[in-house]
Formats: C-alpha cells, structure tokens, sequence
C-alpha cells in the first residue's frame, strides 16, 4: 500500500446486452455514452458531461451474473494482488495488462465481495466533480458477511479509516469509511436472507422522485425506497433491466 490511501477510480458494468443497458442508463442516469474504440474488444465509455466516469461491456458466456464493478487503485497491481491473498482475500483473476490502458486484476474480499484493483497507463485522472454532481458515484457501500472482520482487510490493503456509523437496530451498525479525510461509503453485515456479499454502487441524480419515475418507465426494478438517509438525501435501490444491482442518490425528492 503507498502512503496515501488507495481511492476508487473506475466503475464498470458486465451485461449480457450492452446496447439495450446503453439505452437503460443513459435514460435514468442521463449519461451519454460512447465506443472506447479500443482494439480488439467492444467496450462503451460512460460520459457525466465531459468526464468520463466508467463503462460498459458484454458478459462472458458462464461467467459472473451481470454486475457493477469498481476499480480501486493500486500503485503496485502484482504486489497487492498477492497481498490481498495473504489477507484473506481470493484472486479471481491475476493481475493482466490492457493495451494502452493499464493493469487489473479481479479480487474477492475475504467473504466474497469483488472488486477490482487498477493502475491506469496515464498518471492523468478526470478533473474532480463538485459534490452530488449528476452522472457520477457518489457512494460506495459494502454489505458482507460480517463487516467488523471485513473492515481489517481494506484498512490494512487501502488505508481507508472509519468515520461515524449509525445504529440501525435489528439491522445492526453502519459504518461510514473515509479515503484520504473525505466520507467515500458505508459498510454493514448482510441480512440472511439477503443476496451474498457484495459492492453497490450509487449514482448521483438531480431528483430521486423524477429518477424513480425514469427508471421504472424504462423497464428497470425498484428494490427499495426511495427513502430518506441520516445524511439528509434520498436514496433509491433498484436493478436493471438485465439484472444488474445499482442505487440512485439525491439531495432531493
């Protein structure tokens, strides 16, 4: 780990139909999309304006369910790779170069819950968004199997620290984490009863009432909310046309 701690850079989409989650998200998030026009492979970039925030790609037939993913950055792709595994954690893909782009590798944590480790080619990065800005992540939020023994491993592999966490009752604690001083997500354990431990990813839009209203008339699922968080916004859980699990958050209704 360098000294600094290790941000999320990148998010990414694997679906089965990229045009038709090209329609989807660009409707309900209002991205505008575009072909990376990189060699060998059908990968989309996804724009907030003039900032490019993620994209997307084609599933591959018998591999993960169609899924977000988050790319944390990694100064050191082979080293954190295998640091990684001395915690705890599971390689699911060793660490392999993307021409003219960068070097990844795919990671579980310690109960199954992927992500992504990355160093981009380019020392470049997007210039940062104002807070709640459309079209970009506004939070991170982790439900494992137990995230007090979860905890241990991303402090100790990106120097993440805790910050307030609230006491949702039965539902047990939710823990806010900071990345270099600044509220970045959330982790809580996983209800039983829930899906296995994962990443989900929130995406700032103006208005939660006008977003749920796009998303459901473009053919996606309301999971949960929309409903009002102790930070004052308003969140949306919801899954995608083909599948895919993604949150909405606003500072209004």
């Amino acid at each position: 780990m360098t000294n600094k701690p290790s941000p999320f850079i990148w998010y990414d989409l694997m679906t089965p139909d990229v045009k038709a989650a090209e329609a989807f998200y660009a409707r309900v998030i209002g991205w505008k999309i575009a072909d990376s026009g990189m060699p060998g492979m059908s990968y989309s970039i996804l724009n907030a304006g003039d900032t490019m925030v993620g994209g997307m790609m084609g599933a591959v037939p018998g591999g993960p369910p169609p899924m977000w993913t988050g790319y944390i950055y990694s100064a050191d792709v082979d080293g954190d790779t295998k640091r990684a595994k001395k915690l705890g954690g599971k390689v699911c893909k060793e660490p392999e170069d993307i021409p003219g782009v960068g070097r990844f590798s795919v990671i579980a944590d310690p109960h199954g819950a992927m992500f992504n480790l990355f160093k981009p080619n380019s020392d470049q990065s997007p210039t940062k968004a104002a807070e709640a800005t459309p079209g970009h992540i506004g939070w991170r939020e982790l439900s494992s199997g137990d995230w007090k023994k979860a905890w241990p491993f991303y402090q100790k592999m990106f120097g993440w620290t805790k910050s307030d966490a609230i006491d949702m009752g039965a539902m047990g604690t939710y823990q806010f984490f900071k990345i270099d001083g600044v509220n970045a997500g959330g982790m809580m354990t996983r209800s039983k009863d829930a899906p296995p431990a994962s990443w989900l990813y929130y995406f700032n839009v103006e208005a939660i009432d006008d977003a749920v209203a796009r998303l459901t008339g473009a053919g996606g699922k309301l999971c949960n909310g929309p409903m009002q968080v102790p930070t004052g916004q308003w969140i949306a859980q919801a899954m995608d046309p083909q599948g895919a699990m993604f949150a909405m958050v606003a500072g209004k209704r």
